[in-house]
């Protein structure tokens, strides 16, 4: 019997197998009654998750924040979570850090199979205020240590860093005072990045890390390039797509895609964001630059933001070289900017744009509980998206977890 996944147009995120079934002593369930279902995505949807830290930590429900309702809408549709790792707040005071707090966090995320990654390590906005005034090797030497701290303390809780944000800008950047761009500017953008990921290296070797930007020009691919070429090792590029001018569209999309897709590292869409009101004025260069004193969200801009919504995520998972997507923010309460970016309203109430996701997500790409019959010798075809997933027998009693690869293969699955 062959069970299939609703959508098979993306077939490098397929796997295709040949599903064995055996009973406790090893032998094939012929013709057999079984229900198979997916339990997890490999691909990587998600979310940040800053709202989620005081739920995790056991304070309750912040009216300013997460709820229980809004956490379990979040958990029904992300599996990955990034957690806020900016220095100024995470350590306000020297010595001070935050660290017990996020690894509460990123445990309670583990227990509900979502995977956590920091943001970020080395980035000029939010630096502490207390390193202002040292001399730049103090500042060197804090920043080595801060690096060092995080990468090991959450070594196993979250194995994915956006390591070093927006270095095309680092060193010339002015909108206010920081000792992380002095720094840049004297050491130089490929020697301080070669320190940040030498250090996150040291300190968590298995860790996957990340060159994350929103300057997607000429400028990010010569700074890969020359990263790149002093044979640092990087795991996965990080490009920030926040579209409060408009949708990009997907030929435009694939065209950005297409450019970073060539240094041949995995590509994670790190920020995403569409609009469900009126849109950014296209003359604004910087996105900072524009926060109107109200922002509303609209039924015209929601139908709109929902349709985005799918055609953007399928523009992406269509890509082969793309491994994650992450949006920036569930809910417009305190959105970036004041922006009407979110999937909910900042009531909670779910946007459009929410279950059009989420029918793509756990319809299109999921496969639903299915009845089968194995063959005579126990087995079955399974084609769906790369995952968890769980063989049971029918009335619930016997259940086992197995993983399906994107590909061709074959998978023995014992069932007690």
């Amino acid at each position: 019997m062959d069970i299939k996944v609703a959508d098979t147009a993306y077939p490098h995120r397929l796997g295709q197998a040949v599903v064995t079934a055996l009973d406790a002593a090893g032998q094939p369930l012929a013709e057999t009654e079984l229900v198979v279902a997916q339990t997890s995505h490999d691909f990587l949807f998600g979310n940040i998750a800053f709202d989620l830290t005081r739920l995790a930590n056991g304070q309750g429900e912040d009216p300013m924040s997460a709820t229980e309702e809004t956490a379990a809408l979040w958990l029904d549709l992300y599996n990955f979570a990034t957690l806020p790792f900016y220095w100024r707040s995470f350590e306000p005071v020297e010595g001070q850090a935050a660290t017990t707090r996020l690894q509460t966090a990123a445990r309670w995320l583990a227990e509900r199979g979502v995977k956590a990654k920091g943001h970020p390590l080395a980035w000029h906005t939010e630096a502490p205020r207390w390193l202002l005034g040292r001399p730049l090797g103090q500042v060197e030497q804090a920043l080595r240590r801060r690096i060092r701290r995080e990468a090991a303390a959450f070594a196993g809780l979250a194995d994915i860093w956006d390591v070093v944000n927006e270095a095309v800008i680092m060193p010339v950047f002015t909108a206010e005072d920081n000792a992380i761009t002095p720094l840049c500017r004297a050491l130089g953008r490929l020697p301080l990045i070669r320190l940040a990921f030498e250090e996150a290296r040291a300190a968590n070797p298995d860790a996957v890390l990340l060159l994350n930007d929103f300057d997607l020009t000429t400028a990010y691919e010569c700074l890969i390039e020359g990263v790149l070429e002093m044979g640092l090792q990087v795991d996965a590029l990080g490009l920030q797509t926040h579209m409060h001018q408009g949708y990009w569209g997907e030929e435009a999309t694939l065209a950005v895609l297409d450019r970073f897709a060539r240094y041949g590292l995995p590509l994670h869409l790190t920020e995403n964001s569409l609009l469900s009101g009126d849109l950014m004025p296209p003359e604004i260069s910087d996105l900072n630059d524009w926060q109107p004193a109200r922002w509303p969200s609209t039924p015209e801009g929601e139908a709109r933001q929902a349709d985005e919504m799918v055609r953007h995520y399928r523009c992406l998972v269509g890509c082969p070289a793309v491994a994650s997507v992450t949006y920036w923010g569930l809910s417009d309460k305190d959105a970036w900017l004041g922006a009407p970016v979110g999937l909910l309203r900042a009531d909670g109430s779910r946007k459009p744009a929410y279950d059009a996701l989420r029918r793509l997500i756990k319809q299109d790409w999921w496969v639903s509980p299915s009845r089968l019959r194995t063959d005579a010798a126990g087995r079955f075809r399974l084609t769906g998206f790369a995952g968890g997933y769980e063989l049971s027998r029918p009335d619930g009693k016997a259940k086992t977890a197995f993983h399906l690869a994107a590909g061709p293969g074959s998978v023995a699955v014992s069932l007690a």
